[in-house]
């Protein structure tokens, strides 16, 4: 039973490992891009670095560091509620708190390291940008909508007759 646990959390690690990991390549490769980084992929993508000191996609940022710091150690508590859901999930939750997990540390990472995180994801249609972002938030958004696919799946279950 105990080499079955370990197993298990050792799977659940390396996940972690490889979101994290793949990340922090890709946010090295654009950081290691001599001069302004403005690279034009195509009407709809292109590469521009934005240093964000908010939350995700660039809301609520602030320049006072108090407030930087609170919300910073705000996304460590909610990190650690993170891994607390990873232990009690039995189901295929589990696999997307981790893909949330190794985005959040992504990020948490750069918030510690540079004091602020580097997005540079840029999407956008006649104009109209989203907000830029990076691989971190992608994996963090993507783990986000399947556990809300996956909580109404089950209350559809739940409630049907």
């Amino acid at each position: 039973m105990i080499n079955l646990n370990l197993k298990k959390i050792l799977i659940q690690f390396f996940i972690i490992v490889i979101i994290f990991s793949i990340d922090r390549l890709s946010k090295i490769y654009i950081l290691n891009i001599t001069g302004e980084v403005d690279i034009y992929i195509n009407s709809f993508l292109s590469f521009f670095l934005a240093w964000n000191t908010g939350i995700g996609f660039g809301l609520f940022s602030f320049e006072q560091s108090t407030t930087y710091n609170f919300i910073t150690a705000l996304i460590v508590i909610i990190n650690l509620m993170i891994i607390y859901l990873i232990f009690k999930s039995k189901d295929i939750r589990t696999y997307f708190f981790l893909i949330i997990l190794g985005g959040s540390l992504g990020n948490l990472f750069d918030r510690i390291y540079y004091s602020a995180v580097p997005d540079f994801i840029d999407l956008n249609y006649n104009g109209y940008h989203w907000f830029i972002f990076n691989v971190a938030d992608i994996f963090i958004t993507f783990g986000i909508i399947c556990l809300i696919f996956v909580e109404l799946l089950n209350y559809k279950k739940a409630n049907e007759i």
